[in-house]
């Protein structure tokens, strides 16, 4: 089967916000791939300087709905904030994560069928600094934030697969 964006246009969306529903079908794809098999050990195996496989699945799941809480123009709240520090802290399985996953790709879809072409350009505002963007900024990097995050699962998932015990 040929990668998402190459299966045909998504013609519910607006086709500026299309590409991030091809991103989630493909990081959907490529994690349950990926990390089929592991065991919570593999999952939640780092190094020094390099996270597990298991915090970039909880980092995903994490980001993105964070980034949506910007994206509908809102400020984080607390279990935010308590969610993040959380994320390096082994725990979840690698199915539980792959859920967690999948939550917050669907309300993310949810809020990205919503928009609007006009909708598009308003400003946004992210973090305490409230550092400046738009609606389509946003949706563009929760695509490219995923997609970095999901390759680092994947490299990571194969070093402990191959070394569980050793140096990357």
């Amino acid at each position: 089967m040929p990668e998402p964006w190459l299966r045909g246009p998504i013609t519910d969306v607006d086709p500026m916000v299309a590409p991030l529903l091809m991103s989630f079908q493909m990081a959907r794809e490529d994690l349950a791939r990926y990390t089929e098999g592991l065991s919570f050990a593999e999952l939640w195996r780092d190094w020094p300087g390099i996270a597990s496989a298991g915090f970039h699945l909880r980092h995903i799941a994490g980001s993105v709905d964070r980034l949506c809480v910007y994206l509908e123009g809102r400020e984080l709240a607390d279990r935010h904030l308590l969610s993040l520090a959380q994320e390096p802290e082994p725990g979840p399985t690698r199915e539980q994560l792959l859920v967690g996953i999948e939550e917050s790709f669907a309300r993310c879809e949810r809020i990205v069928h919503t928009l609007g072409p006009g909708e598009l350009q308003e400003p946004r505002f992210v973090g305490r600094k409230k550092l400046p963007t738009t609606v389509v900024g946003l949706v563009i990097h929760i695509a490219e934030h995923t997609q970095r995050h999901v390759g680092q699962a994947i490299t990571t998932a194969k070093f402990a697969r191959l070394n569980p015990g050793g140096e990357p």
